[in-house]
């Protein structure tokens, strides 16, 4: 059974974080979430909660064994831009961009 886990519009821009996604998709939770702890970018701690959440609901809902769950699937999409203006040089003005990401997470059974 799959058990699933969302993030929505996640501090962080989305290319950032699909490198850590790359390194934990199909791997086992415990294994993920030992890979994570030791990260030190700012995606890892927030990919590493949220596997402890979906673990969470795992234990809760009771219907798989928490010690054969793995990742599945898990994908880090772009969210919504907020967009800022900086003054420049010579009157100029720069947008500043802060971008945020969804991040989808799928575990199952093995």
């Amino acid at each position: 059974m799959e058990i699933k886990a969302y993030l929505r519009n996640a501090g962080v821009g989305c290319q950032k974080a699909r490198i850590l996604a790359d390194l934990v998709r199909g791997k086992d939770v415990n294994e993920a979430i030992r890979i994570l702890t030791f990260m030190p970018q700012k995606p890892a701690a927030m990919l590493k909660k949220l596997i402890e959440s979906a673990v969470a609901n795992a234990e809760q809902k009771k219907v798989v064994d928490v010690d054969n769950l793995y990742v599945k699937h898990v994908s880090v999409d772009m969210g919504a831009s907020l967009s800022r203006f900086r003054p420049r040089a010579q009157g100029r003005a720069t947008p500043i961009r802060r971008k945020s990401s969804h991040f989808n997470l799928v575990l199952d059974e093995r």
